[in-house]
């Protein structure tokens, strides 16, 4: 990858954006059947009734989709995406079908490795918004990240 970027490129506040998604009934439903198949990611008719009110995505689905976003967006880190820990992990509100995603990325923090001197940590705080702008999904997490060799 050409334009990585290793540890000393990244600054607290950067941003990072994705491209974006839309999610069907279909998709929600094949990946339900195969990961959570509870009734709300299943089938309309049961998902109306349901706290929902309507067929909705599962949060891991939207937790993929947001994996997928990342390894396709601007926040491109030599070595890849290696997380080692997530501090927060919130669904504010369901993906429902229709529904466009993108996901913005902001560095929180920058820290070289104190036992090992190749590499370093950079906490991301990532939020998947849908086409309204509004968060579906939002994760703090650390990522490992090599540093600039030589």
């Amino acid at each position: 990858m050409a334009d990585a970027r290793y540890l000393e490129d990244f600054l607290v506040g950067q941003t990072f954006t994705s491209g974006s998604i839309t999610l069907t009934s279909e998709q929600i439903k094949t990946f339900a059947s195969q990961f959570d198949p509870q009734p709300f990611h299943l089938d309309e008719t049961a998902a109306t009734a349901s706290f929902f009110g309507g067929l909705v995505a599962s949060g891991w689905h939207t937790a993929a989709l947001t994996m997928r976003l990342l390894v396709d967006s601007e926040l491109k880190i030599a070595g890849r995406l290696i997380g080692v820990a997530a501090d927060e992990l919130k669904w504010p509100r369901p993906v429902r079908p229709g529904d466009t995603l993108h996901a913005v990325s902001e560095v929180l923090e920058v820290r070289p490795s104190k036992s090992r001197p190749d590499q370093g940590m950079v906490k991301v705080r990532t939020q998947t918004f849908n086409q309204g702008d509004q968060p579906v999904l939002i994760l703090v997490a650390n990522l490992v990240v090599p540093r600039r060799p030589g």
